[in-house]
């Protein structure tokens, strides 16, 4: 195993934190614009298992904002696209690519296996909150994406719990909902306090969970994915900010 790719990582996190890395196992539903940014983030840091899950296929629309989308890869499923990638970037890695989407039935046999942490990148509702759900009762670490469309100051995205969120009608949504399911804090989730633009919301086909989709910036679904990733990554190496 060739190691020395890490070198920069370990003289910042040292051999523990990379120990960490190397054997933790890192789910990461959805690898869209945040999804793709944070699997990529978490293979850089070396973490030595991955799961990685998408049943979409690469579109056109897909090149503003998402790391396998390219003129080349029309039609081309996401998540094998990614885990060609990411096996380029750390051929040790283990990592398992499923090119399927998580029905809210599915969500309970996924988590039957254990991960030092899972990353929600999922912009369907019911899917999203099965996850969620599960996580929590299951006693699972997770970090969950809220939304980054509609947005584009990415000084106003921010880590907090769920039950601390304002602004963003996604996190509201998702309150509201994880309410019925007797989640009232103690998710972690990364989402935006910016305001909006309303206008820019387009009605979808409601296909896989989805009925509307707000317009997206290149940059914005990105720093939620490394928001995401360098969530986890810290928690894994136990990191505590310098004083």
């Amino acid at each position: 195993m060739d190691n020395g790719w890490m070198q920069r990582t370990q003289l910042l996190v040292g051999q523990k934190g990379i120990d960490k890395l190397i054997n933790a196992h890192v789910l990461i539903v959805g690898l869209g614009g945040v999804g793709s940014y944070a699997a990529e983030a978490i293979a850089r840091a070396g973490v030595g298992n991955m799961t990685i899950i998408d049943g979409d296929m690469v579109d056109p629309t897909n090149r503003n904002r998402q790391l396998q989308a390219l003129s080349t890869t029309h039609g081309l499923g996401k998540a094998a696209l990614l885990e060609e990638r990411i096996k380029l970037i750390n051929p040790d890695v283990n990592l398992t690519a499923l090119h399927e989407f998580q029905t809210p039935p599915m969500m309970k046999e996924l988590l039957d296996k254990k991960f030092t942490y899972i990353i929600d990148a999922i912009d369907s509702i019911s899917p999203k909150l099965h996850l969620i759900q599960h996580a929590y009762y299951n006693n699972r670490k997770i970090i969950s994406s809220m939304g980054a469309g509609g947005k584009m100051d990415p000084t106003k995205v921010k880590v907090d719990d769920i039950s601390k969120t304002n602004i963003c009608p996604l996190a509201q949504y998702v309150r509201k909902r994880l309410r019925y399911m007797g989640i009232y804090k103690s998710v972690k989730c990364v989402y935006s306090d910016e305001m909006p633009a309303k206008f820019s919301i387009m009605k979808t086909d409601g296909n896989n969970f989805k009925k509307s989709a707000y317009g997206t910036i290149s940059y914005l679904p990105a720093v939620f994915g490394m928001t995401c990733a360098s969530v986890v990554i810290r928690d894994i190496v136990e990191w505590k900010p310098v004083r």
